[in-house]
């Protein structure tokens, strides 16, 4: 320890320097300066530390470097007195989590025990010195290279820039071997979230077993985007020494190619290339042009200390098996859909949904401790959602994934948390042991709740009777006893329904809608479609399926007549009215006004009224379709989206990805009403289990050409185009 006069001096020169300085920093830093000069090594180590903290309360740099100066120096003369109280100074730290990890064998081997002289007699021993050295050899690398991997983990690091459009939130950790040894569970308790004045999580428990994989589901504007930026965020205590990685939106696109945007992620491995890098021109300039007023002996010495660390750094590159990384990140990228070709594109050459994908590559390259993913599958076609899939069911760490795909979540999850009423509730297994648990704990809770309120009743009904009965007032007393000791049970949640509804078409005869021998390209590039015979009835119901690029959109703006064809005819119906639902429809919407508003701009001439009963058909009610647009959630708008498409009165609605957004009830509304609706249906969707429900007709897109599928499900169809798996 420490004597109380350099600890005064300590202080005095802290608060003379910054005077504004917190007592609790003061205290912090005297209270190192206390426990640690005896294991510090010169004035750097002393200054490394406390550097940092000094400038965090001062922005005085130079007034700061003199502070620490005078602070090293006081303790240097510490250091220098000699010890009074018989403790020895250790020749070097001791790491007692290494020390912990090492078999007792072999710190007897490492030890500088005399053997002979334990119990104060000699110890006969065999030990082959050969082996046990060789063995000791093999301990310290592997222990070693645990480290190595250790430092690797924790230092999983994303750049983000605060005017990127591609956020991806995540928080670094400076001390490498900090997490070492840690529990990467996260648990808090008793949090409450909030936005914009309305209530998201109240007095809440969410609580992440480090790799079990959780699907986050509940009702649109419930708040489960807002738990996840929260979270990301660090708005509530999420241990430190756990890396969080936030996929939310697109990259930015620059001239950087898209393999490299992707390999870059992992900022620790970019690192030690530079490292590499800068040892390798140390070495080769020593070599070619040595500097002649060094001797050859300090020459040595230098190539000798720039070698030791170059092989260092190729062990540690070994370790994170950096040579793979390049075909670890072109296969993330192809199983994303990227064609090979296009992987030494520039990113700013990909549209915002492949620039979303690139976001998406770089987060599961990167591996964070926590990943949180917001609708990864909403850019995705089949066979990307199919590779995702498998992809994360391997997952190593923590993955915390809001979808409403179901299918997505039965294939992904490991257990569900379900966002309603300001909580969190915990399921085990998929999305369907969920759903069928849910639906358990709720008649549970009901007849609970039932049975709770007849036995008070009933406990009532008796007091009320006999309380002032002077042969029956102890037994009502009694009950009364009883009836304060019952728990209270909150009576069962009112489930609110949501139901879609378009409105039925005035017939048309037939032709409706043909395309005969169409063809189109823009000006530039190949044909994207060729040759291209299809009809569409009234009662069609046709799921338009294939890769991204393949010119599924292209095809429904051919049908409306957004584009027109290079070659062929469209022929349209002369009454034929369509409302076309897009996949950016967001961009349609003027944010800045409500629900209302925005309706009656975009067809004026009806009451306010008739708009809010129009929105009430999707599920806007009451002042939410006041608010505005900008405050709703990704859902909310698509439902606003539908109910202007509804007003158009149309004979066919064609849908591009119109579930992505909705939440699995306005996704049942949604397939329900299209059930219903007595006009013709084509749409686009990465849900299988929608098309499955609305679809009786499958187009393929594919090479140019599009064909109806001959397949009757779309699982059929996933079948066909996967990859068939080795035996």
């Amino acid at each position: 320890m420490v004597a109380e006069t350099d600890l005064g001096n300590a202080s005095q020169l802290i608060r003379q320097s910054i005077p504004d300085i917190d007592d609790a920093i003061v205290e912090y830093v005297v209270g190192y300066l206390d426990e640690t000069p005896s294991i510090v090594d010169g004035e750097d180590s002393i200054s490394d530390f406390i550097r940092p903290i000094l400038l965090d309360a001062s922005s005085d740099e130079e007034g700061i470097h003199q502070l620490c100066e005078k602070l090293s120096k006081l303790f240097a003369k510490v250091n220098d007195k000699p010890s009074t109280n018989g403790l020895a100074k250790l020749e070097q730290p001791v790491n007692m989590l290494t020390s912990n990890s090492i078999s007792a064998t072999a710190r007897l081997a490492t030890s500088s025990i005399d053997l002979e002289a334990v119990s104060g007699r000699k110890v006969g021993t065999r030990v082959d010195t050969k082996k046990l050295e060789k063995a000791e050899a093999k301990i310290k690398a592997k222990i070693e290279k645990r480290e190595r991997r250790s430092n690797y983990e924790a230092s999983k690091l994303i750049n983000k820039n605060a005017d990127n459009e591609f956020y991806m939130q995540v928080n670094p950790i400076l001390d490498y071997t900090s997490t070492k040894g840690k529990v990467k569970d996260v648990k808090i308790e008793n949090f409450d979230i909030s936005f914009g004045g309305k209530g998201i999580l109240s007095n809440a428990n969410l609580t992440l077993v480090f790799g079990r994989r959780y699907g986050l589901v509940g009702r649109n504007g419930i708040g489960k985007s807002t738990l996840l930026r929260t979270i990301s965020k660090r708005e509530i205590a999420v241990p430190t020494h756990i890396s969080i990685l936030h996929v939310e939106q697109e990259m930015v696109g620059d001239d950087v190619e898209a393999i490299q945007a992707v390999l870059s992620a992992d900022v620790w491995r970019e690192h030690l290339l530079n490292e590499e890098r800068s040892l390798n021109a140390q070495i080769n300039e020593l070599e070619t042009s040595p500097d002649p007023n060094m001797d050859d002996t300090n020459l040595e010495q230098m190539k000798e200390s720039l070698n030791a660390n170059l092989k260092d750094i190729y062990q540690k590159l070994e370790d994170i098996e950096s040579d793979k990384a390049e075909a670890r990140a072109a296969a993330i990228l192809s199983g994303l859909g990227f064609p090979s070709d296009k992987h030494h594109n520039a990113t700013k050459t990909f549209s915002g949904g492949w620039r979303m994908r690139l976001a998406l590559a770089r987060a599961l390259f990167c591996r964070p401790d926590l990943l949180l993913l917001d609708e990864p599958t909403n850019m995705l076609d089949i066979p990307a959602v199919a590779w995702l899939e498998q992809y994360l069911k391997k997952w190593p760490s923590t993955l915390l994934v809001v979808s409403h795909d179901r299918e997505f979540l039965d294939e992904v999850a490991t257990d569900i948390l379900h966002q309603h009423s300001e909580r969190l509730d915990y399921y085990k297994g998929n999305f369907a042991q969920f759903y069928a648990n849910k639906e358990e704990r709720r008649k549970n809770h009901q007849r609970e709740y039932e049975s709770q309120m007849q036995y008070r009743q009933h406990l009532q009904d008796f007091i009320d009777r006999w309380r002032y009965n002077a042969k029956r007032a102890p037994q009502a007393q009694s009950k009364i006893k009883i009836l304060e000791k019952l728990p209270v049970l909150d009576p069962p949640e009112i489930e609110f329904i949501v139901t879609f509804k378009f409105p039925n078409p005035d017939p048309l005869s037939p032709p409706i809608l043909q395309l005969d021998d169409v063809s189109f390209k823009y000006e530039t590039g190949d044909n994207i479609l060729t040759d291209v015979n299809l009809s569409v009835q009234l009662d069609s119901r046709i799921a338009v399926v294939g890769p991204n690029g393949s010119g599924k959109s292209t095809l429904l703006k051919l049908l409306t007549g957004i584009l027109e064809p290079r070659s062929g005819i469209v022929k349209r119906h002369g009454r034929l009215r369509f409302a076309h639902f897009m996949q950016h429809h967001v961009d349609q919407l003027d944010l800045g006004t409500s629900p209302v508003g925005f309706m009656a701009q975009k067809y004026p001439g009806k009451s306010e009224e008739e708009y809010r009963r129009q929105l009430g058909n999707f599920g806007i009610t009451g002042m939410t379709g006041l608010q505005s647009l900008e405050t709703l959630s990704g859902g909310q708008k698509s439902r606003v989206t539908f109910a202007c498409l509804g007003l158009r009165n149309p004979h066919i609605l064609i849908l591009d990805e119109p579930t992505n957004h909705l939440d699995m009830d306005s996704i049942d509304a949604l397939t329900n009403a299209l059930k219903e609706f007595k006009g013709g249906v084509i749409l686009v969707s990465h849900d299988e289990r929608f098309i499955d429900s609305v679809c009786n007709e499958i187009w393929v897109c594919d090479g140019g050409k599009v064909k109806k599928f001959d397949g009757d499900t779309i699982k059929q169809y996933r079948q066909m185009i996967l990859p068939k798996e080795e035996p």
